[in-house]
């Protein structure tokens, strides 16, 4: 005669829950297939602002090479005239000219100013240093527009309104801090030790400057570059303000074009212009982010703290 025994309460033990089939249950680890609501909420408006994006882009686009586009869907041909006709009415060869000096100045200038100040304020103590920092901070924080009429005021004071060097001066403003911002915690995270050794080696302070420091302040002064480069080319209040015809960027004189004689001109040739300036801002990212990649400054900060 057998006899069953019935274990499953013995000692207080329950069986485990995965056999009794209990409806919903995962293992330790598992994910569920269904995301939540709130998950579906933002991958929808992700979606939706990418396609907001793509669908400006291309209507921009399509609206640049169309000859005529009333109520259909696309332009009745295509031509490229309207590039054409915009490059030689705006003179935009001059225009990219102009961009290109103010960017490169202001970007050597800011470097060379804002790379010093920001040595000083990562490695000295001095009074005040709190006020000074936040000072720098103000520039970037606040809307250029708010600064801008003062600093435009004082350049039609000085003669220098609608000149190159105007631009160039009012650009300065907001891209020196930004370096310094940029350029003090890379400083602060490289060991000082390395500077006291060299000192200690009989190296003054300008060999431990340009032979020790500058290696490793190189990714983080051309990140820094990078984006005082993206700043500058994009920076319309400031620019507008002190430029005139020989002196505008092509962000400004894309501006005058669409508010000349009352929106006068022609659709089609404001938004060539405008895939012309979309195309300049790529090969200048493009170009600069084959020298280095801002994501990795800090883990290159770190690589060469440890060693």
């Amino acid at each position: 005669m057998t006899t069953k025994t019935d274990t499953s309460g013995a000692y207080g033990v329950e069986p485990p829950t995965h056999a009794k089939g209990r409806s919903g249950a995962r293992a330790p680890g598992e994910r569920s297939l269904a995301a939540s609501p709130t998950t579906w909420f933002v991958w929808a408006g992700t979606a939706a602002f990418f396609i907001f994006l793509i669908g400006i882009l291309v209507s921009v686009v399509v609206d640049s090479l169309g000859k005529s586009w009333f109520n259909t869907w696309l332009p009745a041909s295509f031509s490229k005239d309207w590039y054409t006709s915009a490059w030689d009415q705006f003179e935009m060869t001059h225009i990219i000219g102009v961009t290109l000096t103010v960017a490169l100045v202001v970007i050597v200038i800011s470097v060379l100013v804002g790379v010093p100040a920001a040595y000083l304020l990562a490695r000295r103590n001095f009074p005040l240093k709190k006020t000074i920092t936040m000072l720098f901070l103000l520039p970037v924080l606040m809307p250029p527009i708010t600064y801008g009429i003062p600093l435009a005021t004082v350049m039609y004071n000085l003669g220098l309104g609608r000149t190159l060097t105007a631009v160039i001066l009012v650009n300065l403003v907001p891209s020196v801090p930004f370096v310094i911002m940029t350029m003090t915690p890379f400083i602060e995270q490289i060991n000082p030790t390395i500077e006291s050794a060299a000192r200690m080696s009989g190296a003054n302070m300008r060999k431990v400057f340009t032979k020790i420091l500058m290696p490793l302040l190189i990714p983080g002064i051309l990140a820094a570059s990078i984006l005082v480069l993206v700043r500058t080319v994009g920076m319309f209040d400031l620019t507008f303000l002190v430029s005139g015809p020989q002196s505008d960027t092509l962000v400004v004189a894309i501006y005058r074009a669409m508010t000349a004689a009352g929106g006068g001109e022609a659709r089609q040739l404001i938004s060539s212009m405008a895939v012309v300036y979309t195309l300049t801002m790529m090969v200048i990212l493009i170009v600069a982010l084959k020298f280095v990649s801002p994501t990795q400054l800090v883990a290159r900060v770190k690589e060469s703290r440890e060693d």
